[in-house]
């Protein structure tokens, strides 16, 4: 593991009986980049994550996180799903001190810390309001927020922002970039829009159908920060795309088994 690495994955294979959902995985994450993972439904990009979780184990292979063989789950590392999560019974500001609580943060400062980051979320006057009676955009803000709150040093995300609508979608991606861009911490974000991937990435993987392998990385040469309006208008974004889109159905049964893949690649 070389110095500056946050994440390698060394011939990482994993198999359920006699079903193989990820097969010889080898990848390195560097401290404080942006990594996404693309590729088919049912590939094993949810499981590469459980697997750097902790969550699952592999069937052979070895995985180090800041050097150190994963056995259980790492310190400071966060996951965040598809669904929010939240605890329906807290408000904004009580599901946020879930975060505070878990990293034993101050008693004396947990207070400031928390509006602080209601602040930074842009969460302001919603301290009191429950899960129930916010937007799900807002509901994923607050996700972020008991993230933040617990400072992970290595966000894992599982398509969380899969279930927004278009709009809502493309604003929290801004706000995570925004957040990435103050903190620099690690990211390994899972999705299936490769217009996500391009936008938000250092990187992109794809994956190929299962057994899921890595079949092509793009290193993604655009200037930050980025807007994505102004982003998708840049040629290269549009290469890009259109190249990572090639290399995941470039497989004839992709498409079949995964028709989403053809509006999302349209950017519909």
């Amino acid at each position: 593991m070389a110095p500056g690495d946050k994440v390698v994955l060394d011939n990482v294979s994993i198999a359920y009986g006699e079903l193989t959902v990820l097969r010889d995985v080898s990848l390195t994450l560097r401290d404080g980049e942006f990594l996404s993972i693309v590729g088919p439904s049912g590939c094993g990009k949810s499981t590469l994550l459980k697997l750097v979780s902790g969550l699952e184990r592999p069937s052979s292979g070895s995985i180090l996180v800041d050097g150190v063989p994963v056995d259980g789950t790492p310190e400071k590392v966060g996951f965040m799903f598809q669904r929010d999560a939240l605890l329906p019974w807290a408000t904004v500001a009580g599901n946020i001190d879930v975060g505070l609580e878990l990293v034993n943060y101050p008693v004396a400062r947990r207070a400031a810390r928390r509006q602080e980051l209601i602040d930074f979320l842009q969460l302001t006057g919603f301290e009191n309001h429950y899960p129930s009676m916010l937007s799900g955009g807002m509901r994923q803000r607050v996700s972020l927020g008991r993230l933040l709150a617990y400072e992970p040093e290595l966000y894992l995300m599982d398509e969380p922002f899969g279930a927004l609508d278009a709009q809502t979608k493309i604003l929290m991606g801004r706000e995570l970039l925004r957040i990435w861009s103050t903190y620099r911490k690690s990211v390994i974000f899972v999705t299936h829009d490769i217009e996500e991937a391009v936008y938000l990435s250092n990187r992109v993987l794809v994956i190929t159908d299962r057994p899921g392998r890595i079949k092509k990385e793009f290193t993604v040469d655009l200037p930050y920060p980025r807007d994505f309006r102004r982003t998708r208008q840049m040629p290269q974004f549009h290469e890009l795309t259109a190249a990572v889109w090639e290399e995941i159905t470039s497989s004839p049964d992709v498409i079949d088994a995964n028709p989403g893949l053809l509006s999302k690649a349209a950017g519909e």
